[in-house]
């Protein structure tokens, strides 16, 4: 027992060593295969039409967050979904560098405060980087950290 223990240790430790460079490396992936979706009521419609097609979502702060109450309810009511829907979520603190990653022109995205990579369509993938980021969720949760803060890299 003792051991399985130390075992799930190494592992998160391993996970946790560069959760950023993962998701930066899963968004980019998503973004080259057309599988993100960006914005709050995006990203709701893709839950409710297919909850079955998301695989990761990732909500941004920043300092409109704060000060919006109605968002607040949004990510409230996008976490209860991934949590019912076993879609593993995280946050970052800065929607900018976010958008820096997943957009073309940083205009283009103005509510990049959600934003959702969904399976391909064929099913026949397998992403290192979205797999990392899965069992930092799930080591995350072991230590009762529902929705973990992940820092994106700088460029």
């Amino acid at each position: 027992m003792r051991l399985h223990s130390l075992n799930l240790t190494v592992r998160y430790k391993l996970t946790m060593q560069s959760p950023g460079k993962s998701l930066k490396e899963a968004l980019l992936c998503a973004q080259s295969e057309e599988r993100l979706t960006v914005g709050v009521y995006e990203s709701a419609k893709i839950m409710t039409e297919d909850p079955d097609s998301v695989s990761f979502c990732v909500l941004a702060m920043d300092e409109e967050f704060e000060c919006d109450i109605a968002l607040q309810i949004h990510f409230t009511l996008i976490q209860s979904f991934c949590f019912d829907n076993d879609i593993s979520i995280v946050r970052v603190s800065d929607m900018q560098r976010l958008v820096e990653i997943v957009g073309d022109k940083a205009e283009q995205f103005e509510d990049a405060h959600c934003v959702l990579i969904t399976n391909p369509a064929d099913g026949s993938w397998e992403d290192p980087a979205l797999e990392k980021l899965h069992l930092f969720c799930e080591e995350s949760r072991r230590l009762n950290d529902w929705v973990p803060e992940i820092s994106l890299p700088e460029r």
